[in-house]
């Protein structure tokens, strides 16, 4: 891959450009599944230290630092962040209102709950995926809507975000309108509306995978409540259920998770007032019976402004520092030569059209993985690598644009430290049940059955015939 910028260069060479993120996961494993913490710290030291100890092994110091700069200061980390705040008020809005005690009463009096309610989240996120294309969308909506419910009604945390964020992966690699779908596309220079014909067979088939292990995996202890659940009924919070509508129908029309959210958090927040789930404002006002979306208090020297509005920018400080530190180790990798230079290792090796399927999709896996994210993948590894070695042992465009999409949406969403798996579990933060993206996971299950699947379509050289729709 072509680039102007000038490379920074480590004692040790490229692969050294690994090291913050290679840090950052090894420690990450010894503060939360080691120690078993879900603080601040946690997340953020190991990803600090992974960045200041591979500073000592640049040649360059001052290049070192404007690379970290630039990565904080990249449109790429500024997208996600402005919808997490966005986002992140919306469902603070839900939640305060009791939005999610009235859905989970409602559940409760139709004999949803535990298991079988986290089914029926996997395929309202599915549904709600493939309709928006957006994977940030659904786990925002998720999350904050279905996740606080299945809580209540006894649903086991862990697989009930794995299944919210199972549906946003599956709705992220297969719906036409998605990003990650029309990268793949555009980098293989398919026609998109193709690429999703060919490529429905395999996300379903994961998906069908993914269900069953959800209820597996529920039925076998992993979704089963702990306790008797007791289910208050909150009628008059299912109120809240127009704004959800509004915001769905929003997002799926207009494709913008912050418009939708915005205008969802205005009617949400106004709902909430009219029908008498929130206050306003509050000041110094003891004991409140409710939530405000703006409160006062505290002593006249020192005054505190908080509420409904606050916590919900406050509950995505964590994730948007994780955030900023880790998309400068993505600048550090890429300005560093490493992921070119693991993409031209691979590349050598290709020797036919089944290597070459493995290839890609191992790069995908990786890279995918390491920077979090999926379109840019897909447009790295698709136009630089996938397509001149598509075209050389004669492997269909359709086909190539499929592994990508669906390889990017595996490991990119289930590893803890990716920017997606970041984002749910800031949706946890303040909840009953907080988790850590170790605990979430082994649940991300669509996730290793959509790697499944594509591996399996691979060796059986099932939709080898996947040509371009020319072809």
């Amino acid at each position: 891959m072509e680039t102007n910028e000038k490379k920074l260069e480590f004692y040790g060479g490229e692969s050294i450009s690994f090291f913050p993120i290679i840090i950052f996961v090894l420690l990450l494993l010894l503060t939360t599944f080691v120690w078993g913490s879900t603080s601040d710290g946690a997340l953020w030291v190991p990803i600090f230290l992974g960045i200041v100890i591979t500073f000592f092994l640049a040649k360059n110091k001052k290049e070192y630092a404007s690379t970290v700069i630039e990565g904080i200061a990249s449109v790429d980390a500024a997208v996600p962040i402005v919808c997490w705040l966005f986002a992140g008020v919306f469902a603070r809005i839900l939640r305060e209102s009791g939005f999610a005690d009235g859905l989970a009463g409602l559940a409760g009096n139709l004999g949803v709950s535990g298991t079988m309610f986290i089914v029926v989240s996997f395929i309202a996120a599915s549904i709600f995926a493939m309709a928006t294309g957006t994977g940030f969308g659904t786990i925002a909506m998720g999350m904050g809507v279905l996740y606080p419910a299945g809580i209540v009604l006894g649903a086991h945390p862990a697989l009930m975000a794995g299944a919210i964020l199972s549906g946003g992966a599956m709705g992220d690699s297969m719906a036409p309108v998605s990003d990650t779908m029309i990268s793949a596309a555009t980098a293989m220079k398919a026609d998109i509306p193709s690429v999703f014909k060919h490529r429905v067979k395999y996300a379903l088939a994961a998906g069908v995978l993914a269900l069953v292990g959800i209820i597996v995996a529920g039925f076998s202890g992993g979704g089963q409540a702990t306790a008797a659940v007791h289910v208050p009924t909150n009628n008059i919070a299912l109120v809240m259920i127009v704004p959800v509508i509004l915001t769905i129908f929003l997002a799926v029309k207009v494709g913008d998770i912050v418009i939708a959210t915005t205008i969802g958090s205005i009617v949400a927040g106004a709902t909430a007032l009219i029908f008498g789930l929130l206050d306003f404002i509050q000041i110094d006002v003891a004991n409140p019976t409710k939530s405000a979306l703006i409160r006062v208090s505290g002593p006249i020297e020192d005054r505190v402004v908080d509420g409904v509005i606050y916590n919900g920018l406050n509950g995505m400080v964590q994730v948007i520092i994780l955030c900023l530190l880790l998309f400068s180790t993505i600048a550090i990798m890429r300005r560093g030569g490493g992921v070119t230079k693991l993409l031209n290792s691979l590349s050598g090796v290709a020797k036919g059209s089944m290597s070459v399927e493995i290839i890609i999709s191992i790069m995908t896996i990786v890279i995918s993985s390491l920077i979090g994210l999926t379109a840019p993948t897909c447009l790295l590894v698709g136009a630089s690598f996938a397509r001149p070695l598509a075209e050389k042992y004669n492997v269909g465009s359709n086909r190539m644009a499929n592994i990508l999409a669906s390889q990017a949406c595996a490991f990119c969403y289930s590893m803890p430290w990716t920017i997606t798996m970041l984002f749910l579990i800031g949706f946890t933060a303040g909840t009953d049940a907080p988790l850590t993206g170790v605990q979430v996971a082994p649940f991300g299950i669509f996730t290793y059955a959509m790697t499944i699947v594509m591996f399996g379509s691979i060796f059986l050289r099932l939709g080898e015939k996947d040509k371009s729709s020319g072809s």
